[in-house]
């Protein structure tokens, strides 16, 4: 696969998080913006308005061969820089979504919803 072409499948998917994150949390258009291909930071760009509602510094990959561990390591530079929680969002070809975060995260987000 051609690098522009691997650079507009990442863009799709980055553009699709964004429209996820601003649907589920009702925001408008630019409290959630995926960022040019290539930069430095988080891959969707979040307002202060964004950032109340959903905390997290998003990395994204759209990938079929995943390197979990180096995705996790600048997903977690990324949130540190930000004071944020890590999130990485991946699929594949053909593939459901998923986001990979801590497990504190999701045990609290857990336990929340029980109560």
């Amino acid at each position: 696969m051609k690098s522009s072409s691997c650079k507009q499948k990442g863009r799709r998917f980055q553009q699709t998080v964004a429209n996820i994150i601003k649907a589920y949390f009702d925001l408008p258009d630019p409290d959630a913006v995926s960022t040019g291909m290539g930069q430095a930071g988080m891959d969707i760009q979040l307002s202060s308005a964004a950032r109340e509602v959903f905390p997290y510094a998003v990395e994204c990959k759209n990938t079929e061969t995943l390197k979990i561990w180096e995705a996790l390591k600048q997903a977690e530079a990324n949130a540190q820089k930000e004071g944020l929680t890590p999130a990485l969002f991946f699929t594949r070809n053909r593939s459901e979504a998923y986001v990979a975060i801590p497990v504190k995260t999701f045990m609290d987000l857990t336990v929340r919803r029980q109560s």
